[in-house]
């Protein structure tokens, strides 16, 4: 990038030939927060401890920035956040768990470009006894996701990746990126830390978009984590039209259905349809009918 340019996250800035973070550190974090009472909608809730915490709370951050450029982004608020604006430093955002805060998660945008800020805070809220989750697209450094497994594990956290696409080509496509660092480091985790005998401490997702993330895609998708270990979680989403694709309808209950039964004969024990109060009936039932009049 040219002087005075920011980088793709847009947290980072040349100032002449020297690198300037404008956000990240544990001095400044761009993000918002709240608390969400438990049990939450929180994509692993089904497999997480927290859904027995009722009464407790969660502590969810939403980070200003991302390493993806998703066209169908669910969160894509987060880009009116200026990294030239207020923003809290980890003792700050640490400060807001109180006595009935259960856990941390970490949204975005994805923690990712702000790593450095999120990983100070966790060290802080582990140690009172918060425990430490991630939902992130996976494409950080593995050293960086080693701290973040290690923070998550000794806690009794979390950390959920979302798993756009399999082909690399409609990843691209999709997001902007690659994603290749992300199966390598969502294989890395599964293969290092093995299994957790009550709580998964891996947890897999992926985002039905209408008429891009079909069955094949989710069949390989669940191809790949029944490869490391069938016992994974995997939630399957319903897609709700934002940001650039507006215009698609919502997944459809049929799509869903029809990626769940893909995902099990996969091999995957614990595969989930999250959001269903999301789905429609906005395509694929009427083409099944049809095609079972013709059949007649």
């Amino acid at each position: 990038m040219a002087d005075g340019e920011t980088g793709y996250c847009g947290l980072r800035l040349n100032d002449h030939g020297r690198l300037r973070h404008l956000a990240g550190t544990p001095s400044k974090g761009l993000l918002h927060w709240y608390y969400d009472p438990l049990p939450t909608n929180c994509v692993a809730d089904w497999v997480c401890e927290g859904h027995t915490q009722r009464g407790r709370k969660n502590l969810a951050v939403f980070y200003g920035a991302c390493t993806f450029n998703c066209l169908f982004c669910q969160n894509w608020h987060y880009r009116g956040m200026s990294p030239q604006g207020p923003g809290l430093t980890s003792k700050e955002l640490a400060a807001c768990a109180d006595g009935h805060t259960f856990c941390v998660c970490y949204f975005g945008g994805d923690p990712t470009p702000q790593i450095g800020h999120a990983l100070a805070t966790s060290r802080l809220l582990a140690a009172s006894g918060v425990r430490i989750c991630w939902e992130t697209n996976g494409s950080m450094h593995p050293a960086l996701g080693d701290q973040m497994v290690q923070l998550a594990l000794q806690s009794g956290g979390c950390i959920k990746f979302d798993l756009k696409a399999w082909d690399d080509n409609l990843h691209r496509a999709l997001t902007g990126s690659s994603n290749a660092q992300t199966l390598q480091n969502f294989r890395r985790i599964a293969e290092q830390t093995g299994r957790r005998s009550q709580w998964p401490l891996l947890i897999a997702s992926t985002l039905l978009v209408p008429g891009y993330v079909d069955q094949r895609e989710v069949g390989a998708l669940a191809n790949f984590i029944a490869t490391i270990d069938t016992s994974i979680p995997y939630s399957l989403l319903g897609f709700h039209p934002h940001f650039y694709m507006p215009d698609l309808p919502r997944t459809s209950v049929r799509h869903a259905e029809e990626a769940l039964a893909t995902a099990q004969a996969a091999g995957l024990q614990r595969v989930k349809i999250g959001n269903r109060h999301l789905l429609s009936r906005a395509y694929g039932e009427c083409a099944g009918s049809a095609d079972k009049e013709q059949e007649h």
